[in-house]
């Protein structure tokens, strides 16, 4: 695969940006009449803060919108340049967590990656899946789990895919360590809410 820009790439870069950036968190809680999302739990747009108003449904709906956009970003530039479809894939989770339509204040982009590395090298997002939920039901923290399933993703990418998919995992996993700056201060100090509690439990 070769490193060297394109058109394409630029349009990946703008597209995959503008197709993750689309915040379904808030869509969906605000069709459903359940108001603005940011104002509930933590105030972030992704699945794990739509379960604190304890609808199931509308969390699942989010969770796979925004892992589909993701995947959906890395499958159809992918289809026309390899290295397109890791930066749109990229550029994607850029966009969600930094969407130009909520004055760059997003999600923390976990649902996103998965489905982006589901869709660049699936048995890596499979692999991550699957740290995620094991991690998940042992401790309960959607915030450990998620940086469990990142952390080993790019040793996950280093054994199964190519070296575009292994680098971009690990940028990702960067991303992700940084984006739960506060999620890991509160797990180091006991305070960080478990998956499905609701505000004020």
């Amino acid at each position: 695969m070769t490193m060297e820009m394109a058109p394409i790439h630029f349009i990946a870069i703008v597209c995959g940006y503008l197709i993750g950036s689309v915040p379904f968190g808030l869509v969906l809680t605000r069709l459903a009449g359940l108001g603005d999302i940011r104002d509930i739990g933590s105030g972030n747009i992704g699945a794990t803060n739509v379960l604190r108003t304890g609808n199931k449904i509308l969390a699942l709906a989010t969770l796979l919108l925004d892992s589909g956009k993701g995947a959906a970003a890395a499958l159809i530039l992918g289809s026309f340049d390899p290295l397109a479809g890791l930066i749109g894939g990229g550029m994607a989770i850029l966009g969600h967590n930094f969407p130009i339509w909520l004055k760059f204040k997003g999600g923390k982009g976990v649902a996103t990656t998965l489905g982006v590395l589901i869709a660049v090298a699936w048995p890596v997002g499979v692999a991550a899946c699957v740290t995620w939920m094991v991690s998940a039901f042992l401790f309960r923290f959607s915030s450990l789990a998620a940086l469990s399933a990142l952390a080993a993703s790019p040793i996950y990418a280093w054994w199964l895919a190519d070296p575009g998919v292994t680098v971009l995992a690990a940028l990702l996993a960067i991303l992700s360590f940084i984006r739960h700056h506060e999620n890991i201060t509160r797990l180091m100090k006991g305070e960080e809410s478990k998956i499905g509690k609701k505000k004020g439990e």
